[in-house]
């Protein structure tokens, strides 16, 4: 009996163990997919984005316009506008199974309809396993007053 009890805690640890390792694993690959989301914008890579966002992506922008993939991947051939440079800071990853959350803040400068801009977003974003790779099916930016 002792030898069984031995056995299951060594059992449940060592699960535990592989749990917290797929999870770092899976955090470090959506903040580089949060990191290669910035990139696209600033190279204005539809292409990419469109590998990185779900069909059924729900948007909800900084002005608080509600957007769809398709909008979204539009606005990237406005010649108006456009992301000259765009970084992630504070970036948190909250891992739940199948699905994750992420914090954080983006910091960006560009055009916007013909007009500079620099801001600070919070942002948060909802990513699901979808075919063995991680998918943005929502995301809610937040304009941070200076």
């Amino acid at each position: 009996m002792r030898l069984l009890i031995c056995f299951l805690t060594l059992l449940l640890i060592s699960s535990r163990l592989a749990t917290a390792q797929d999870s770092g694993a899976s955090e470090s690959k959506i903040l580089a997919f949060e990191n290669a989301w910035s990139q696209a914008e600033e190279h204005q890579d539809a292409k990419a984005l469109d590998s990185l966002l779900d069909n059924s992506l729900v948007y909800v922008r900084y002005d608080g316009r509600l957007w769809s993939k398709t909008q979204y991947l539009a606005s990237l051939k406005d010649s108006s506008s456009h992301v000259e440079q765009g970084v992630n800071e504070s970036m948190v990853a909250h891992i739940f199974g199948g699905e994750a959350v992420v914090t954080g803040i983006y910091r960006v400068k560009g055009t916007e309809k013909g007009k500079p801009y620099s801001r600070r977003e919070r942002y948060i974003d909802t990513w699901v396993q979808k075919n063995g790779t991680w998918v943005c099916v929502a995301s809610q930016v937040t304009l941070i007053s200076h």
